[in-house]
């Protein structure tokens, strides 16, 4: 059971008054039984009960009629104890029940304010607007101070995600351009008539170097990209994005002898799907360059409860269990390989991670009983 701050409140608001009031009690119990004197002695007399109910002596000497005394006392001293004792009880718990459900209500009344900050937060973290502030008017009190501190610190997040965008839209355009460039200038230097085979081959592996460059540099951006929060959501079906990235990756698939397996289920889910088409992109282009001649890929999506799950799976060597986690960090490869550029740059998997995050989704790989990898995506489900 989650103990909300005004329960607390209502419970220590009765505590206190339990409390105060029973050192209260105690206190007037003490005082009282202290003016009243002590209780007299039991006297060995014998009494006779009227018929109203009444004690008297049996007899009218002094002694009798002075134990008879004594005792009448000694009933009314117990039963004045005992009502203070019983009736201060019974006050004290009322005291408490009101005094916790005073509690109550005040604390609601203070945290009425806090409630309403608190739902103008959610709405802005659900709807992943950072223009939309908590503006909240009221007293200038703390409630105040912490609303305007947290509509400040959305501004910023809004100032420093409106920079990173320009500044990934303008690393794109300069770092593209010079690469373009270039391997334009050594395409057409090979293919001019005066190149000797000696610069063909040149331009060849030049070409080859641009084209990792070229690819390094998407990879970047794309990491860049995915490890911001998606704001702007469109619903769209992951089985539809599947299939066309299947479709475009049969070529590669084909030329590599390797067999594709596809079974694109209904996923309806939220996010950018440019994005999620990158991060299905990545997934299948490893499962097949990452693969042995003549092996197979397998391209599953499907709903699971509250989520929808993108599976992918391909033959391939041995993957120890401990390097799992190893693969997803940047410019990492198994068994160290950094020159084989035909097998990327190393990304990714970090860019499928990044862009996973991005939707709240998680990414899970374990190795193949029978070798290769499968890599498991969860993303939420949007009805």
């Amino acid at each position: 059971m989650r103990t909300t701050i005004r329960m607390r409140f209502a419970l220590l608001f009765g505590a206190m008054s339990l409390l105060i009031g029973g050192l209260l009690l105690a206190a007037v119990f003490l005082i009282v039984q202290q003016n009243l004197g002590p209780l007299p002695q039991e006297e060995d007399i014998l009494l006779l009960r009227t018929g109203d109910g009444r004690w008297e002596p049996m007899d009218e000497t002094p002694r009798a009629q002075a134990a008879y005394e004594r005792a009448v006392q000694r009933v009314y001293l117990r039963n004045t104890l005992d009502n203070v004792r019983n009736l201060g009880a019974l006050a004290l718990l009322g005291t408490t029940a009101i005094a916790a459900a005073t509690g109550w209500w005040a604390a609601g009344l203070v945290l009425r304010p806090a409630r309403k900050m608190t739902a103008a937060a959610r709405r802005v973290a659900l709807s992943h607007d950072l223009a939309e502030r908590i503006d909240y008017h009221g007293p200038n009190d703390e409630i105040k101070e912490l609303a305007d501190i947290f509509d400040g610190m959305l501004g910023r997040l809004a100032r420093v995600l409106d920079g990173q965008r320009r500044f990934i839209a303008n690393a794109s355009h300069e770092l593209r351009t010079p690469l373009t460039v270039n391997r334009t200038l050594v395409d057409v230097a090979v293919r001019g008539p005066g190149a000797t085979a000696e610069v063909r081959q040149l331009g060849e592996s030049l070409l080859v170097v641009n084209a990792r460059h070229e690819r390094l540099i998407d990879g970047l951006l794309a990491l860049a990209e995915g490890d911001q929060a998606v704001l702007d959501r469109t619903r769209f079906d992951l089985s539809d994005v599947v299939e066309h990235v299947v479709d475009q990756a049969a070529a590669e698939a084909a030329e590599r002898g390797i067999t594709m397996h596809s079974a694109p289920g209904s996923a309806p889910t939220a996010g950018d799907p440019a994005l999620v088409e990158r991060l299905v992109q990545n997934l299948v282009e490893n499962a097949i360059r990452h693969n042995l001649r003549d092996g197979a890929a397998w391209v599953t999506s499907r709903r699971r409860g509250d989520m929808v799950e993108l599976v992918v799976e391909n033959t391939g060597p041995a993957v120890p269990a401990y390097e799992i986690e190893a693969i997803f960090q940047p410019f990492r490869r198994l068994r160290g390989d950094r020159l084989n550029s035909e097998r990327g740059s190393g990304l990714g998997l970090s860019i499928v991670r990044a862009i996973a995050s991005a939707h709240d989704g998680t990414v899970t790989a374990r190795p193949r009983d029978e070798g290769g990898l499968a890599v498991t995506v969860r993303l939420p489900y949007e009805e």
